[in-house]
C-alpha cells in the first residue's frame, strides 16, 4: 500500500504562523512595555505636531499672499452670519408680535377718526341750520354807508 500525500500549502502557512505567532507576540509585548519605545513615540508625536505647524504657518502665509481667506476666517464668517440670521430671526418675531398691537391700535384709531367726523358732520349741520335761521329772521339787512368825505375846495 502505498500512501499519495498531496501538497497542502494551506496547512503549511497555519504551522509557520502557529510557530511564529507566540515568539512575535512575546516580542511585541516586551517593546510596547519599555519606556524607551513611549519615549520614541512621544517624540515623533511631537515632531509630526511641530511639522504640522510648520505646514499650516506656511498654508497660512499662502493664502495671505495671494488673497484667499483661510479655513478659520471662512469658520469666522460663517459664524457671523449665523449671529446675524438669529438676531434677523428674533426681530422679526418680535415685529410680529407688535404687528399684531399695532393693527389693533390701528383699528382703534380708525373707530375714534370716525366718530369724530360724524360728530364734526353734526355741529358743521348744525351751524349751517342756525346761519339759515339767522338769515331768514333778519328781514332787511343795514345799508353799508360809505365814510364822509370832506371836500376841500
Amino acid at each position: 500500500m502505498t500512501q499519495t500525500t498531496s501538497f497542502d500549502a494551506f496547512a503549511m502557512w497555519k504551522n509557520v504562523y502557529e510557530k511564529t505567532e507566540s515568539t512575535w507576540r512575546d516580542a511585541i509585548q516586551d517593546t510596547l512595555g519599555k519606556e524607551s519605545f513611549a519615549e520614541s513615540l512621544g517624540q515623533i508625536q511631537s515632531q509630526y505636531l511641530q511639522y504640522q505647524g510648520f505646514v499650516n504657518k506656511i498654508t497660512e502665509s499662502y493664502l495671505k499672499q495671494v488673497n484667499l481667506p483661510s479655513r478659520d476666517e471662512i469658520a469666522n464668517v460663517a459664524s457671523l452670519v449665523i449671529n446675524v440670521e438669529s438676531k434677523v430671526d428674533d426681530l422679526e418675531d418680535q415685529m410680529d408680535v407688535h404687528k399684531a398691537d399695532t393693527s389693533r391700535e390701528i383699528d382703534q384709531l380708525k373707530k375714534l377718526v370716525n366718530n369724530l367726523d360724524k360728530k364734526l358732520d353734526k355741529v358743521i349741520e348744525l351751524l349751517d341750520k342756525s346761519l339759515a335761521s339767522q338769515n331768514t329772521a333778519k328781514v332787511t339787512p343795514e345799508p353799508i354807508t360809505p365814510p364822509a368825505t370832506s371836500a376841500k375846495k
